[in-house]
This record gives C-alpha cells, sequence and structure tokens, in this order.
C-alpha cells in the first residue's frame, strides 16, 4: 500500500477553514429586534424610579396547547417568575423561596392568601409578553402584589392580576405578624398605586357533592407539585381545577377571570 499524501490532505483542510472564516466574518452580526432577543435580558430589570420590575418572555413550544396559544398556567408561571426576580434585583433574596434575609433568620415564607386574575387576550407561540409588577401594603402585615401583561410588540393588555400575601413560619406552618425588620427591608419597595383590578370582596361560596358542577377525585399533592418551601405552588391548584373540568369545556372555553382564595389551606 502506497503511503497517503499527508501535504495534499492539510492543504485541503486550509482551504476549508479559510473558506468558512470568510463566511463568518461576512455574516451580519448586528443586533437583532428587541423581541428577537428576550434571552439576552431574561432576569428583567427596575424600573420606574425602582419600584416597578420588568421583564420580558417569549411563549416557548411547550407553553401552548392545542389552539397554540399560551395555556393559563404559563401565564401564572409568568407572574410566579417576575416575583422571584423581583426580589433577586433588588438584593432581597434570602435562602427562602422569594423570602428576605430577615425572613430567613426566623423561618418566615410567603403564601398567597388570594389571587384575582383578569385575562383580556391569550398570546400565541413566539409572541413576547411584557410583564410589570410592584407591591405594596396591606393592612398591618400583609402585602399586595399587582402584575400588568403586555404584548411587547403591540402593548396590549393580556393579564392584569392582583394578591395578598402574607407570612407564615414554614416549620410550624402558622401565620406571622410582619417582623418590624422585615417591614425596614420591604418598606422601600411599597408603592402607592390603586389596584389594577378591581377588587373582589365578595367570599366565594363552600362546594360540597350536591354544590358543586364538577367534582374530580383522588387529586393529591405529589412530589413534583412541591417548591423549594415543601409548599404547594398556587399554580398546581389551577392545574387541578383544570383537571376537573370537563374536555367539551377546555376544548371549546378559555378562562377569563379567575379568583383563586387559599384561605388556609397551606399544609
Amino acid at each position: 500500500n502506497s503511503i497517503p499524501d499527508w501535504s495534499m490532505l492539510l492543504a485541503a483542510v486550509t482551504t476549508i477553514f479559510l473558506a468558512a472564516e470568510k463566511q463568518w466574518t461576512l455574516l451580519d452580526w448586528k443586533p437583532r429586534r428587541p423581541d428577537m432577543l428576550t434571552d439576552a435580558f431574561s432576569l428583567g430589570e427596575i424600573v420606574q424610579d425602582g419600584l416597578v420590575f420588568r421583564q420580558n418572555f417569549s411563549i416557548r413550544s411547550y407553553e401552548i396547547g392545542a389552539d397554540r396559544t399560551a395555556s393559563i398556567e404559563t401565564l401564572m408561571n409568568h407572574l410566579q417568575e417576575t416575583v422571584l426576580n423581583h426580589v433577586r434585583n433588588a438584593g432581597l433574596l434570602g435562602d427562602g423561596f422569594g423570602a428576605t434575609p430577615e425572613m430567613s433568620k426566623r423561618n418566615l415564607i410567603w403564601v398567597v392568601t388570594k389571587m384575582q386574575v383578569l385575562i383580556e387576550h391569550y398570546p400565541s407561540w413566539g409572541d413576547v409578553v411584557e410583564v410589570d409588577t410592584w407591591v405594596g401594603a396591606s393592612g398591618k402585615n400583609g402585602m399586595r402584589r399587582d402584575w400588568h401583561v403586555r404584548d411587547y410588540r403591540t402593548g396590549q393588555t393580556i393579564p392584569r392580576a392582583t394578591s395578598i400575601w402574607v407570612m407564615m413560619n414554614k416549620h410550624t406552618r402558622k401565620l406571622s405578624k410582619m417582623p418590624e425588620e422585615v417591614r425596614a427591608e420591604i418598606g422601600p419597595y411599597f408603592m402607592e398605586h390603586a389596584t389594577i383590578v378591581d377588587e373582589d370582596s365578595g367570599k366565594l361560596p363552600k362546594l360540597d357533592d350536591d354544590t358543586a358542577d364538577y367534582i374530580k377525585w383522588g387529586l393529591t399533592p405529589r412530589w413534583s407539585d412541591l417548591d423549594v418551601n415543601q409548599h404547594v405552588n398556587h399554580v398546581k391548584y389551577i392545574g387541578w381545577i383544570l383537571e376537573s373540568a370537563p374536555i367539551s369545556i377546555l376544548e371549546n372555553h378559555n378562562w377569563a377571570s379567575l379568583i383563586l382564595d387559599t384561605g388556609r389551606n397551606w399544609n
């Protein structure tokens, strides 16, 4: 067998490399439209004098339903994500799920007692949504958090939401008053602002086997339903509600509004 001519092979490889390098330099590396760069600022930013947190999300293929629009759970997860990133961007993230350092010292976590959401439009696959969120006081020991979600390109409102949060000891599962040290941490970020949703102050009627339209039995928390606080996230409750609805409703209707009232079911 003859010995291969390695010089010819080396010359061919060099030619290919130089051609590839030329093509690389000819590529247009100018920044694309902002809506094509959502991952570049995925952690969001503080705006409006440091009181509003803003974050963009691109609707992914795995976040849509059969109609190619985002699911209600996707939208709710966006709200949840901005909560944590708001706390982190403000430099207040302790070792809990959204807890501040002073809360972490006292084994305190936030829990949602009530959330009200109005959905005006569902974004589609590939759309970019812009989420604004801010906080304010709710009574002596609670905190209100509002969200306004818009289509990044058109400015059309998608959902608006408001919620009430209180503190709970993650070990005893009992509610706690807001310590002054915690108030000093979060108070500077409280914003005097009218609630973005006209709050429904009515109490939800109790449902039982006789009054409920639909019942789904056997829904118990799984390990994957728990967050880092060993607590069932409120978005999971919405998934359970969807599981109880007939397919005919899910196929032909979208949620326009919802009120999630967890009461004292935080265990």
